[in-house]
């Protein structure tokens, strides 16, 4: 199963490196575009969610990383009222 990391930039200028142990993450966010906040955890949340059952479907047990990726990427975004983050990258496979 390919694994991927994925880059973003925060309101605050702040970059962060998510991991995903599946590409499906490009199903769900595109380069260069922004995201409300609401919107973009959401999105991540579905994507990890997904990728994390792809494991659980081929290997018996669910993707700790993943569900570490979200909590990082949901306490990220609860220090922020509003505004966007912006996808930089999709490519980085580990």
């Amino acid at each position: 199963m390919p694994e991927m990391t994925f880059t973003v930039l925060w309101p605050n200028g702040l970059r962060q490196q998510c991991y995903s142990p599946s590409l499906v993450v490009r199903d769900h966010l595109t380069v260069g575009d922004r995201y409300e906040i609401v919107d973009f955890v959401q999105r991540s949340r579905t994507a990890l969610t997904e990728a994390s059952d792809r494991v659980m479907a081929k290997f018996g047990f669910a993707c700790t990383s993943a569900a570490a990726t979200l909590r990082e990427i949901e306490t990220t975004a609860a220090a922020f009222d509003s505004g966007t983050v912006r996808v930089l990258d999709l490519g980085g496979r580990r």
